[in-house]
């Protein structure tokens, strides 16, 4: 009887974020993937969201390593979090493993770590886990294919991928090694990025946006050309720099993340600029707008990203003028189309002329849709499927689109995060809530797991708050003083004084008579008096519910 194999998902089965699992088997564990998940407007002031990492509290012996197969920061921006607690050394691609290192740099943990890189198609054992890792196309360079070889069969792990018939590097995806193993050993278990299931046909080579953005060349001879897009997208930056040049313009970068990867990517050969047509930044304004193409990051509008800032006219490297076209070369994150619109407005309001994939195809996904699917799925050939990486819907349609293919339903499971599935030679087990995989927040340099302060902050950021204070003294049962009442978000400048005045006579009522009926009289029973009585007077008058915050100082 082999011994069992368990994968607890700590993150990325019904969000596109935050993906990592633990392998386990005996007395080792092995990470796949520590990725963060980015905030929405429900989370108000946090930072980034990890994966339920307290999990591994009582584990951290049993950490041997952690895989990350890609440099996108839902795969690798909670590892530095993990590494405060623990100790592992990582095994990824070497641009994936330079990525991670500047991070690990940054938050004072790269000590606790060894950072391994790996090669297309090397064998590394991981403990007891024999790995080999395969090339994948994305929309990052030097994405791997995870073959886990366990006690309980081999595991493939898919990796964001798409089937890239043209890659701008040259790197496919690796269809012919998976059938072979396929063919030789079978893979026990598939566990698949999910993010496109539900999307029909394949997804555009990355290379047909090279010809797009030569005609946006074209179009805008004698304007400045400044493009935005994920800094880790290297393939977009080596297309972008391409027709840049071959148009007779010289390639600047803009934000600190464009930087800093553009010269990781140099130094690795995966990103080819001639030095004689890549300047410094500073060096732009000695240029004619017509000779200059700038690479930039705020593709999605972050409040600190270069082009955010230059929109607002914020920015201490660039200045917005008649002469610039923005390139927008990336779709909007759900969630965050709101606030590109806004950017982009603010772009248009500085004279620049926008071009977006509203306008033209100048973005490409790095997901594979339903044939891409298929084709990985009839590759494997795998006894068990698990769909990974996607909201709650995609996995959904991921299963079906399976069960499609032939698999037996009962050979398909649908987890979520939390949940735990056991490999034995009985088959595959599913234990659901294993652990809670619920949110952890970072909030600068904390980190919390409590929902009420965002709950706390919708409501100041929506409503306001109101204070109200009283001093009372218990054995004379009187008001020491005034009461006073102070807000901050609920009234403007034209009705503050005269609402403020009547609240603070309706409360110095109300108490007044609580003093002198001779019931019980405490702090506890003053405070809500009071929240309740300026409540219904704030509610009453203005219709609007702050928050409301009473304070009693007892002598």
């Amino acid at each position: 009887m082999a011994p069992q194999v368990s994968i607890t998902f700590l993150g990325g089965l019904g969000d596109i974020g935050r993906n990592c699992a633990a392998i386990e088997t005996g007395d080792s564990l092995l990470l796949l993937d520590c990725g963060q998940l980015f905030p929405d407007q429900s989370m108000p002031g946090a930072n980034s969201v990890l994966p339920d990492l307290s999990y591994l509290d009582d584990k951290s012996d049993k950490i041997i390593g952690c895989i990350v197969t890609h440099g996108h920061e839902d795969h690798i921006g909670a590892l530095s979090h993990a590494l405060r607690k623990h100790s592992f050394p990582i095994y990824g691609s070497a641009f994936t493993v330079g990525m991670v290192r500047s991070r690990l740099e940054e938050a004072g943990v790269l000590g606790r770590t060894e950072l391994i890189p790996v090669a297309d198609h090397e064998h590394v054992d991981i403990g007891p886990f024999e790995c080999e890792f395969l090339p994948v196309t994305h929309s990052v360079p030097s994405g791997l294919i995870s073959v886990i070889g366990t006690p309980q069969g081999k595991i493939l792990h898919s990796s964001d991928f798409k089937l890239d018939p043209t890659p701008v590097d040259g790197r496919l995806t690796d269809m012919a090694r998976i059938a072979e193993i396929a063919a030789e050993d079978g893979f026990r278990l598939l566990l698949c990025d999910s993010t496109n299931a539900d999307v029909p046909g394949s997804t555009a080579s990355e290379s047909d946006i090279g010809l797009v953005l030569e005609q946006v060349f074209a179009d805008n001879v004698g304007r400045r050309v400044i493009t935005a897009s994920f800094s880790s997208h290297v393939h977009r930056v080596q297309q972008i720099a391409t027709a840049a040049i071959a148009s007779g313009r010289k390639v600047a970068t803009l934000g600190m993340s464009m930087k800093r990867n553009v010269g990781l990517a140099r130094e690795l050969g995966l990103l080819k600029i001639p030095d004689p047509d890549f300047i410094e930044l500073e060096d732009v304004e000695g240029y004619d707008p017509g000779q200059i193409c700038v690479v930039s990051t705020g593709s999605q509008a972050e409040s600190r990203s270069a082009l955010a800032l230059a929109a607002i006219n914020d920015s201490r490297w660039i200045q917005i003028a008649e002469t610039d076209t923005i390139v927008m070369s990336s779709h909007p994150v759900p969630g965050n189309e709101a606030s590109v619109n806004r950017m982009i407005d603010e772009l248009v309001r500085r004279g620049a002329r926008v071009l977006h994939t509203g306008h033209m195809g100048l973005h490409t996904s790095g997901h594979g849709k339903q044939e891409e699917l298929k084709a990985l799925h009839r590759a494997v050939k795998p006894e068990w499927f698990v769909p990974v990486h996607g909201e709650f819907h995609h996995m959904v349609a991921h299963v079906e689109l399976a069960e499609g293919l032939g698999m037996e339903p009962e050979k398909v499971m649908l987890a979520t995060d939390g949940d735990q599935i056991v490999l034995s030679d009985a088959g595959l087990d599913l234990v659901e809530e294993v652990t809670p995989g619920g949110y952890t927040f970072v909030h600068g340099s904390l980190t919390e797991d409590d929902h009420g302060i965002f709950r706390d902050r919708l409501i100041l950021g929506d409503e306001g708050v109101v204070i109200a204070s009283a001093t009372i003294d218990t054995r004379a049962r009187s008001l020491v003083g005034d009461v006073q009442v102070q807000s901050r978000g609920w009234l403007g400048v034209g009705y503050y004084d005269a609402l403020t005045g009547e609240v603070e006579s309706e409360l110095r009522t109300v108490l007044t008579s609580l003093l002198n009926g001779g019931g019980e009289l405490s702090s506890e029973v003053v405070e809500r008096r009071m929240r309740r009585t300026v409540g219904q007077f704030v509610n009453s008058r203005t219709g609007r519910r702050p928050m409301i915050i009473p304070i009693v100082t007892v002598s």
